[in-house]
């Protein structure tokens, strides 16, 4: 469960983020090893990237900026140090990426399609069940990357 639902003010806030950065995170490490590897973000980018020698240099840079133990690797600490101390938010291009059809919501097939893609099985219903949760219209209005939050938070 999602510790930020009992929090509020500045901890809440800071808390939120932090269960947000752990989300980010956890989508970003695909094989669920507690680390990211170049492998996971090929993985991760497949579908925006053609994968040609100037990817591999774009995701070993990623890798190396965040690596602070240069063990080839982005450890959570690691990863949060460097996305928390830029305020980048990690889920805009985890939002972007899971949005095939860019109309600026993660609607079921969206949903559906990620799951399946991170070896989640999902029928229908549950995917509809997430889309409500994350205040969304499960008859195909989806929703919002605040919404996509709240879902990968739980």
């Amino acid at each position: 469960m999602c510790p930020t639902r009992t929090e509020s003010g500045v901890h809440g806030e800071s808390a939120r983020r932090s269960s947000t950065l752990r989300s980010a995170f956890e989508v970003l490490d695909v094989d669920r090893d507690g680390k990211i590897s170049p492998d996971d973000l090929r993985t991760f980018y497949k579908n925006d990237f053609s994968m040609g020698a100037e990817d591999d240099e774009l995701i070993g840079s990623m890798i190396s900026v965040a690596d602070s133990n240069k063990d080839g690797f982005v450890e959570y600490e690691e990863f949060e140090k460097v996305v928390g101390s830029r305020r980048v938010s990690v889920m805009e291009d985890v939002f972007r990426v899971m949005d095939k059809d860019g109309d600026g919501k993660v609607g079921h097939q969206d949903l559906k399609t990620y799951l399946s893609w991170a070896g989640l099985q999902a029928n229908d219903e549950d995917v509809n069940a997430m889309i409500k949760l994350g205040g969304g219209d499960e008859n195909g209005g989806g929703v919002t990357l605040e919404g996509l939050c709240k879902i990968l938070c739980i």
